[in-house]
């Protein structure tokens, strides 16, 4: 009789699967392998598998404390249970480095401006507790002190906006296209991904966006209550930018010291090209902001639609190169060669900058 197919269990299934299967055989002494596998749903082959890893498993790797679990090919012995016990176990203790890591990092989000009183003595509180615990290890941290940058004070005013739930008014730049506006967002959450950055419903666009902190050159709370329409919060945990069905679409091709762009960039697809590069299709609210990527690119890769975008990427390119030109005969030098010709005739510049999640900003 046909059923549904097994999904293949990942990494994360089998670790709790391992997890529950520890206690399992605890409490079991001697159980049966094949009562084992049928009680957690998997073949037998699966659960001698688990088995082979759990030995080198267990509270340190010091003689008696790994798990000693084997079978006889019927059951499944734990020689060792007590490792596990409370009275086995050592209170986990930092390193030094770890102390001061850890020490640094609370006392510079401690002066934090904006930071809700009751949160800064909480945060007080724990860094104490951890300075008694780390003994000497805390004297180093003293002597290190962490500055942040100029975001300090938007973050306080967006953490505040946030939660009295009124609207921002921003002056905001956006290096694609190196210009300033002036917004009205409705804040909905901050995030942080290598940046900070506040997740927004912008007025001016009608539409969800990101912002980065360091790139508010101006903001103010405003009076009126902050309203974004209802909308699904988005897992950030694998990318900043995640592009929507109805946003617009791009063709991208990359020769082989491209083919990056499609382990950092959301796409719909990635097609094989004769010459090991890759013909990539993917969407973004903003197409405008693929330029630098192609200027990043350099003669490894060019826009290909819409037309219009590969267009404005080189004349972009033109311009930064005679920019570039201009710039060093201004200074008596020889002009590098950083503009290439790229791909059927276009002209593109390399400048070395990491924008990968920039996208759409």
């Amino acid at each position: 009789m046909a059923g549904k197919p097994v999904r293949p269990a990942s990494a994360i299934d089998q670790t709790r699967r391992m997890l529950s299967l520890v206690t399992y055989l605890r409490e079991r002494p001697g159980a049966r392998i094949e009562d084992v596998a049928r009680a957690f749903g998997i073949t037998e082959d699966e659960l001698v598998s688990d088995l082979d890893v759990l030995p080198m498993c267990g509270t340190s790797f010091r003689g008696g404390d790994l798990l000693d679990i084997d079978t006889d090919g019927e059951r499944i012995w734990w020689h060792n249970p007590a490792a596990l016990g409370a009275e086995a176990a050592e209170p986990l203790r930092l390193a030094a480095d770890e102390a001061t890591a850890l020490l640094v990092a609370a006392r510079a989000v401690a002066t934090l401006p904006g930071l809700r009183e009751g949160d800064r003595q909480a945060l007080l509180r724990a860094t104490a507790k951890v300075e008694a615990a780390a003994g000497e290890a805390a004297g180093a941290s003293s002597r290190l002190s962490v500055t942040f940058e100029s975001e300090g004070g938007v973050f306080a005013d967006v953490d505040r906006a946030i939660s009295e739930r009124r609207r921002l008014w921003i002056r905001y730049y956006s290096p694609a296209r190196d210009e300033v506006t002036e917004r009205e967002i409705d804040p909905i959450r901050l995030v942080s991904v290598g940046h900070t950055y506040v997740e927004a419903w912008c007025r001016r666009s009608e539409a969800r966006r990101t912002f980065r902190l360091d790139r508010v050159a101006e903001i103010k709370i405003l009076d009126e209550p902050s309203a974004p329409p209802e909308m699904e919060l988005r897992d950030l945990s694998q990318a900043l930018v995640q592009p929507a069905a109805e946003d617009p679409e791009v063709v991208v091709e990359v020769g082989p010291g491209g083919r990056w762009v499609a382990e950092y960039y959301p796409h719909d697809s990635a097609e094989e090209l004769p010459d090991g590069g890759l013909r990539i299709t993917l969407r973004t609210p903003d197409p405008a902001s693929l330029r630098r990527l192609a200027l990043r690119l350099g003669r490894d890769g060019r826009i290909v639609g819409p037309r219009e975008l590969a267009d404005s990427a080189r004349q972009a390119a033109r311009e930064a190169l005679a920019a570039y030109e201009s710039a060093c005969e201004g200074a008596g030098g020889p002009v590098d060669a950083v503009a290439v010709r790229g791909p059927r005739g276009a002209d593109v510049v390399h400048d070395g900058r990491d924008d990968r999640q920039e996208q759409g900003l």
